[in-house]
C-alpha cells in the first residue's frame, strides 16, 4: 500500500493505491484550520472505513449474487461480510501508480477474473480551487457485458449540516438491504431547498438526480458543492439511524451512473453494455465554498 498526497489552491489530498481510496480531503480556504471536505480514514484502515472510494464495475448490491444477461446466468461470491456481492471489485483492490505529480495522480486497477474483466482507472486532479476525479473503466472480456460506475464518499456530519440537491426518483429498500420498488420519495428526503438530515435509518437510490448535491456546514460557514457528469444520472443516500446511535457523525451521498438494482431492471437500469475494448467514464468535481449565495433557495 501507498499514499501519495496531492496539494494545490488551498485543497491537501491524501490517495491510498489500496482500494484506490481517498483518505483525507481539506480545504484551507475560510480561514481557521483545516476544513475536512470528507471523513478521514486512517492509513492501513478497513476498505469502508469513512474514507471515499471507486465502484467499480457497479455500485451497490447484487440481487441474488446473480443476473442474467443475454443466455447467460453471471454469479458471483459474496466479497465482504455481506451476504451479497457489494460495489464491485475496485474498493477491495490494490490498484497500481500510474503518474503521480504535486497535484495530479492516476491510478489504474486491472481485474482479470470472474464474470467481469476489465480496466479501471482513476484520474485526480485539484486545479481551479476544485478536487476533481474521472472513472474510467475498460471492458478486457471477450464479450460485451453491462458496466457502471459510482464513488462511495463519506461526508462530515455536523448537527446543522444541510442537504440540497433535486432528485425525479425514489427507491424503497428491502430485506437485506436491497434495493426495492420505485415509489415517490419521501418529504424528509425533497432536498431541492437545503433540508436537514432526518434522523433515521435511511439506505435508499434517488433516481433521475440532476448531477448536483451541495453539503453545508453553516457552523463552519462552508460547504461542498459536488457536481457531477450528466452520465452520473442517479445517485444513494446512506444515513445510519442517530435515533439510535446519535455519534455517528457522517453519511453518504454516492453518484452512480445506474440505478441502484438495475441489474434485475427490464430496461438496464442505465448500466452501459460495453463491447470488448470500450470503455465508459464521467468526472465529479468537489469545489468548497465559503458562502451559500445561490443556493438557498431552488
Amino acid at each position: 500500500m501507498t499514499v501519495l498526497p496531492l496539494s494545490a489552491d488551498g485543497i491537501e489530498a491524501r490517495v491510498s493505491t489500496r482500494g484506490g481510496r481517498v483518505l483525507a480531503l481539506r480545504w484551507h480556504g475560510n480561514g481557521g484550520d483545516p476544513l475536512p471536505l470528507l471523513c478521514e480514514a486512517v492509513e492501513g484502515a478497513s476498505p469502508g472505513d469513512r474514507s471515499a472510494f471507486p465502484l467499480v464495475p457497479l455500485a451497490n448490491r447484487l440481487a441474488g449474487n446473480a443476473f442474467r444477461f443475454g443466455d447467460v446466468l453471471h454469479r458471483f461470491a459474496p466479497n465482504t461480510g455481506d451476504p451479497s456481492y457489494l460495489h464491485g471489485d475496485g474498493w477491495l483492490g490494490d490498484w497500481h501508480v500510474e503518474e503521480a505529480g504535486k497535484a495530479a495522480l492516476s491510478l489504474v486497477l486491472r481485474h482479470e477474473a470472474g464474470p467481469y474483466r476489465y480496466e479501471a482507472r482513476q484520474e485526480f486532479a485539484i486545479d481551479d480551487a476544485t478536487f476533481r476525479l474521472t472513472l474510467v473503466v475498460e471492458n478486457h472480456g471477450q464479450t460485451p457485458m453491462p458496466f457502471g460506475l459510482g464513488w462511495h464518499p463519506f461526508l462530515p456530519r455536523t448537527p446543522q449540516t444541510r442537504l440540497r440537491c433535486r432528485a425525479g426518483g425514489f427507491r424503497t429498500e428491502e430485506p437485506g438491504r436491497l434495493p426495492g420498488q420505485a415509489a415517490p420519495l419521501p418529504n424528509d428526503l425533497d432536498f431541492a431547498a437545503p433540508m436537514p438530515l432526518p434522523a433515521r435509518w435511511v439506505n435508499n437510490g434517488l433516481e433521475d438526480w440532476d448531477g448536483m448535491v451541495s453539503i453545508l456546514w453553516p457552523e463552519h460557514g462552508a460547504g461542498l458543492v459536488i457536481s457531477a457528469d450528466p452520465v452520473f444520472a442517479h445517485a444513494f443516500l446512506f444515513l445510519p439511524d442517530r435515533g439510535s446511535a446519535p455519534a455517528l457523525d457522517w453519511f453518504c451521498f454516492e453518484p452512480m451512473t445506474h440505478r441502484a438494482g438495475a441489474h434485475g431492471h427490464m430496461d438496464g437500469g442505465g448500466l452501459v453494455v460495453l463491447q470488448p475494448r470500450a470503455s465508459l467514464s464521467g468526472t465529479l468535481r468537489l469545489t468548497p465554498i465559503a458562502h451559500f449565495a445561490g443556493i438557498a433557495s431552488p
